[in-house]
């Protein structure tokens, strides 16, 4: 799957999604209203859920940074500025780059396995898997959307993990609503196995297989980044990774890593907490090397028992160019098998 299980509450809701893609097919429309004694002394964004509650707060909020909204005559662009009774709103009902994001985009898809259920896909170094600030198109998503029409009714287009976005390799994604709920309790049991390979700085010292059981939460002193964190401390989750040494050099080494948890950023920081930052992670220390410019970092293995036939699903993707590329250039063996 992932470094990352999406939680049920990421980025936009369910309803959220509707509503934008409903605004998102709508010329703009300017709705003029006025704050009520109930409004009173609330934040402008809040009047706006209560006076338009066919929209998102989410989607309110963006027409605010777009100037979109007028109080008594002035362009406000604050959400927390207060209004008061008798103000006057105008808002221009507009589409935005984030309620345009959730449309069908036509892309070429590495389908690995599909059935009615579900498909499993090996993404490319990157490809952004969900709509987000400065990538609202262009995203896995957007593919999804386009490659069967069943998607627009599953949450996320059926998406049920992420990889980042310079991390290649498989993803499985749900068809129905009916598959990702069964997709979503698998990952919560533990019951798919996800298994990585990572090219990584330093000579491998110690023990070929190194399980690391170290909590994850965001970087006290780098928010951009996640660590390993004392919990007593700071916030943050438990998580295990099983990582194996494949071959090393002085300089460098292939590794095998086995996911039991699935937190963010989760080899990367365990393999930094081992002093093996990976090739080219610039986040997290890792110089180019091998021609590599991205982390390099592959899903190259994805088990799970099949949600509704129960059937075992094997499924498995070779690194792309340039991770071969790297592993020789670095004097690594690499042996599939």
């Amino acid at each position: 799957m992932s470094e990352t299980s999406l939680p049920p509450d990421h980025d936009l809701s369910v309803e959220d999604d509707a509503a934008d893609v409903e605004v998102a097919t709508t010329e703009v429309e300017l709705r003029v209203l006025q704050v009520t004694l109930e409004q009173h002394g609330s934040r402008l964004d809040k009047a706006l859920v209560d006076l338009v509650p066919e929209f998102s707060r989410s989607y309110l909020q963006q027409l605010l940074a777009q100037e979109a909204v007028q109080v008594n005559d002035r362009r406000v662009t604050k959400a927390s500025h207060k209004v008061k009774l008798g103000d006057v709103l105008a808002v221009e009902m507009r589409p935005t780059a984030q309620s345009q994001s959730f449309r069908a985009e036509a892309m070429a898809l590495d389908v690995v396995y599909e059935d009615e259920h579900l498909l499993v896909v090996n993404k490319p170094a990157g490809l952004v898997v969900h709509p987000a600030p400065g990538n609202w198109s262009g995203t896995l998503l957007n593919g999804l959307l386009a490659h069967h029409a069943g998607a627009a009714a599953v949450p996320r287009a059926g998406i049920v993990h992420r990889l980042d976005k310079d991390t290649s390799g498989l993803m499985v994604v749900a068809k129905t609503r009916a598959t990702m709920d069964a997709l979503v309790a698998l990952i919560a049991r533990r019951d798919v196995s996800r298994r990585y390979l990572a090219l990584a700085h330093k000579r491998w010292s110690g023990p070929e297989l190194q399980a690391v059981n170290a909590p994850i939460g965001r970087d006290p002193r780098n928010r951009l980044r996640m660590a390993v964190v004392d919990l007593a401390q700071h916030a943050g989750k438990e998580a295990r990774t099983d990582i194996t040494c494949w071959d090393t050099t002085q300089a460098h080494c292939l590794v095998h890593c086995k996911l039991h948890t699935g937190r963010t950023h989760q080899i990367r920081v365990h393999m930094l907490s081992l002093e093996h930052p990976l090739v080219a992670d610039a986040l997290y220390g890792g110089a180019q090397a091998g021609g590599m410019v991205r982390q390099a970092l592959h899903a190259f293995r994805l088990s799970f028992a099949h949600p509704v036939t129960g059937a075992s699903l094997e499924l498995a993707a070779e690194p792309p160019a340039d991770f071969l590329r790297a592993i020789e250039e670095l004097g690594l063996r690499y042996n599939p098998t």
